[in-house]
């Protein structure tokens, strides 16, 4: 039996009303394409709008133990996002959607920074019940995560060790983990 994964992106904008085509969903188009991995893609303006898509996720998608990873795509600094120029730290996510993330990745893009202490890690998949978090130290608006992204999704797809994982994802592409600090928390 093969297993089918998904991806779940979310993707915080300034106004879901304007339709825009962004990096993000052209990109996951192509790893659907080239790896086969299929994605569904939602934008989101407010925290409402982010807990909306989640639950609609949650308690209508049929197929929400098919979704390995739940992927972000949100300014912010730090440990915090920012919808409509409003901040919420990931022990507000984490409490938002307690108990409903079992087993998933949740992997933000380096829209902004992931640098969590180990007790705040550990708080975040205590309550969330995911499996691990991941993103990046480095936030450059030069160079998007996107390219290594797509890498860590495939691999995600075919490997189950996440320490497996990330050894395969720094042997592939070194230079570009460790310029923008790859980091994943389990």
């Amino acid at each position: 039996m093969v297993k089918e994964h998904f991806i779940f992106c979310l993707e915080g904008v300034p106004d879901v009303d304007t339709y825009v085509i962004t990096e993000v969903l052209q990109n996951l188009e192509h790893l659907a394409f080239e790896y086969q991995i299929n994605s569904i893609y939602k934008n989101c303006d407010t925290i409402e709008g982010l807990e909306e898509s989640l639950g609609a996720l949650l308690y209508d998608d049929h197929n929400f133990k098919a979704y390995q990873i739940i992927y972000l795509v949100m300014p912010g600094q730090e440990n915090n996002i920012c919808l409509h120029d409003y901040y919420y730290s990931l022990e507000e996510i984490a409490e938002l959607f307690e108990g409903k993330l079992k087993g998933k990745i949740i992997h933000f893009a380096n829209e902004k920074i992931l640098d969590l202490t180990s007790e705040e890690a550990q708080y975040f998949l205590d309550i969330t019940g995911a499996r691990a978090i991941s993103g990046y130290g480095i936030k450059n608006k030069k160079v998007s995560s996107i390219h290594l992204d797509k890498f860590f999704f495939n691999l995600c797809d075919e490997l189950e060790d996440l320490v497996e994982i990330v050894e395969e994802l720094h042997e592939k592409n070194y230079a570009l983990c460790k310029f923008l600090d790859f980091r994943l928390y389990y």
